[in-house]
Parts: structure tokens; C-alpha cells; sequence
């Protein structure tokens, strides 16, 4: 009998085998932007449409197994006020957020771009020790969520995928975002203001734990947890202090809670993976990335953990997904099915984030390929 998209996903989740390998490609951002035929601003800034809107119409459209990624807007306990102003040049749109803080200001520049995702041309931190009293506002106590979009953000979802919520966690992958000198920064701040940086993985930890609790009462069908690049921009040592344990608490109150857990970190995952399946309770790791955007072998990966994690992944997005042809993705989709699928537990999928410019044909071929080869 033919499961629908979301009995399909949460049995390979689990780690069983559903009536057929799930196909999931990461096309998150440029691709549903790219189909709505609108400035990329439109989506990302002024929200017209919203992105989730966007990849709801882009699952339908390529026919996948969808990934509902949800949102809500968070209340805090907080006198903090943030005030946004936006100039144009360039061909940009540049939106300045200013968060006045009782201790002084911390400023940050956003540029949206037409045909891009946006980025941050200037970050907040340019001097930790004297900012840090600022940045302990940022994390207020979190006292609620407004949840009113969620009817209509699973009414769109409805079967034909998973619907999830998000968390976080502290380590690099974090903190290049705050750093004006990126993950460089970051990481000297590690070494030398160990005790700043404690901190301030605590107080990360707490809000993350406190979201966790709330996100696990809307009773989503996954929890995701989002840490890119988390061993990419670390080494094993950072991972293992800062991120780990706030990952373990997490998984285990998902665990607790019924709710099955996914974690998405991109780059290299091989060291990761292995404290994951020691030390914590998590389901599903994505995208397990190849040489030489990863370090993952998918069949090995199999071997060595298959029976104790889900897996999700992992075609090149650059020379199969966006420079290869329709028949090199077959090939490559046909490759990992055999590597990874046996006994289930397996989604087939891509590397992080499809380029903008990903034809069309491989998406299709993608999903024809999961829906015919991957029969179990």
C-alpha cells in the first residue's frame, strides 16, 4: 500500500523502511525563491511571499517528499528595542538593525540582493569584552511564542511531508554570525576570553533548551536542529564542549517527548557523527556530504552506524545537481540508493542547498529515480 509523503518520511526517520526511499533534495532558499519570478528581497525581506510559501509551492512543483521547515515568532521578558532602517544602492537593499540595549547599541547590516540570498555585511561584535554586557540582553528570558500561523503552516504541509520545528545550539558555526571577523574571531575569542565565551554558551544552551520544550508542546512531526557547519568551523575538541551537550539535552527531551529529532550540518561530519551516535539520541543527520565538500562516505557511513542512526543524503550539488546532466544524477541517485538504503532508514537527497541554478530536469530526474529505483 502507498504511504503518504509524511508516513513515508517518519518511518525512514526512524530508521525502518517505508514503501519506498523518501526523496528530500535541500532546496530550502534559492530554488523557491528562483520559481516565484520575484526579487529575492521580495521573499526575504518584505515576505511576499514568505519563503515557507515558496518551498510549499517548489515541493508541489518537483513532487518531492516535502520538508516543511515551520516558524514562530518568539516573546521574550525584555525592555530591549530594535529599530530598522533600509537604504538602496548598488543594486541592493540594505536593511541596518539596531538593538538598543541599556548598556549601549549593537548595530548590524543585512544586504538583499534580487537574485540571491541575503548576507551580512557588518556584524555586531568588534570588541567582545566591552560589548559582552549588551549581548547578555540579547538572550532575555523567553516567556512564549505567537503560534497563530501554525494552522495554516500545516495546513499547507497537510501529508505531503514533515512538518518541522527548529532549535539551536551553541560553538562557531553560531558565533561567526556575531563576530565581525567571522569564525576567525570566534575562535580567538575561545582561546582568549574562555570565560566570556562560556557564558555565553550558557546562556545559549538555556534559551535553547527553554525553545526546545516549547517548540516539542506544538507536537511537530520532526524537531530540527540547525547547526551548520558545526565541525566545519570547529575542531572536535569546540564541538564536543560547546555543542554536544546542548544536543544530548535536546534529543533527549525530543526523545521523552515522542518526537523523533533531525540534525542538518553541512561540511565536513564524519568526527560529529560519531560523538551523535555515542552521545546522543538523535534520529537523522543530514546532508553527510562527499569529498571534497564533506568527508562522508555513504556506503561506510552505512556499514559503520546504519543501525543505530537515519541518514539522509548526499549528492554533490555542484557537479552532479547543478553542472551534471540528467542521467549523471540517475547514476549518482541509483549509487546511493544501493549505499544507503538497504533495511531502510535512508532519504535520499543532496548535499547542502541546490544552487539557484540547478535545472530543473536533474530535480525531476531525482525524484523519478527515488520513485522507481528505490522500491523497497
Amino acid at each position: 500500500m502507498e504511504l503518504t509523503s509524511k508516513e513515508r518520511i517518519l518511518l525512514a526517520v526512524n530508521n525502518q523502511a517505508p514503501d519506498r526511499v523518501p526523496v528530500m533534495p535541500d532546496f530550502s532558499n534559492m530554488i523557491p525563491c528562483r520559481l516565484t519570478g520575484r526579487p529575492f528581497w521580495d521573499i526575504y525581506l518584505h515576505r511576499t511571499p514568505t519563503l515557507y510559501e515558496a518551498y510549499c509551492a517548489a515541493a508541489e512543483h518537483f513532487g518531492i517528499d516535502g520538508w516543511y521547515q515551520g516558524y514562530v515568532n518568539v516573546h521574550k521578558k525584555s525592555t530591549l528595542d530594535i529599530t530598522a532602517s533600509l537604504s538602496h544602492r548598488e543594486g541592493r537593499i540594505y536593511q541596518t538593525v539596531t538593538h538598543h540595549t541599556s548598556k549601549g547599541d549593537l548595530q548590524e547590516t543585512i544586504a538583499y540582493y534580487s537574485a540571491d540570498p541575503p548576507t551580512k555585511t557588518r556584524k555586531m561584535v568588534t570588541n567582545l569584552r566591552a560589548q559582552f554586557p549588551m549581548i547578555r540582553e540579547l538572550y532575555a528570558p523567553v516567556t512564549g511564542v505567537d503560534a497563530s500561523s501554525l494552522e495554516e503552516q500545516r495546513r499547507l504541509a497537510g501529508d505531503k511531508g514533515i512538518y518541522c520545528l527548529g532549535v539551536g545550539y551553541p560553538g562557531i558555526h553560531n558565533w561567526h554570525d556575531y563576530f565581525a571577523g567571522g569564525a576567525a574571531d570566534a575562535c580567538y575569542a575561545v582561546y582568549d576570553e574562555p570565560d566570556i565565551m562560556d557564558e555565553w554558551a550558557f546562556l545559549i544552551d538555556r534559551e535553547s533548551a527553554v525553545m526546545a520544550e516549547i517548540m516539542l508542546t506544538l507536537k511537530p512531526d520532526v524537531l530540527l536542529l540547525g547547526g551548520s557547519g558545526t565541525l566545519t568551523l570547529a575542531s572536535p575538541e569546540l564541538v564536543r564542549k560547546y555543542s554536544l551537550p546542548t544536543i544530548r539535552k535536546i534529543t533527549r527531551m525530543a526523545k521523552e517527548a515522542g518526537i523523533p529529532t533531525m540534525l542538518h550540518s553541512c561540511g565536513t561530519t564524519m568526527a560529529f557523527l560519531d560523538m551523535l551516535v555515542r552521545d546522543t539520541d538523535l534520529n537523522c543527520i543530514n546532508p553527510l556530504e562527499e569529498p571534497p565538500m564533506g568527508d562522508v562516505i555513504l556506503a561506510d557511513v552505512k556499514a559503520r552506524y546504519g543501525d543505530r542512526i537515519s541518514l539522509m543524503g548526499n549528492l554533490n550539488t555542484t557537479d552532479v545537481m547543478l553542472y551534471g546532466s540528467p542521467e549523471d544524477v540517475e547514476r549518482a541517485a541509483k549509487k546511493a540508493i544501493d549505499d544507503a538504503g538497504s533495511g531502510g532508514g535512508f532519504i535520499l537527497s543532496t548535499g547542502d542547498q541546490c544552487g539557484r541554478d540547478t535545472p530543473d530536469a536533474n530535480l525531476f530526474k531525482l525524484v523519478e529515480t527515488a520513485k522507481t529505483y528505490g522500491v523497497y
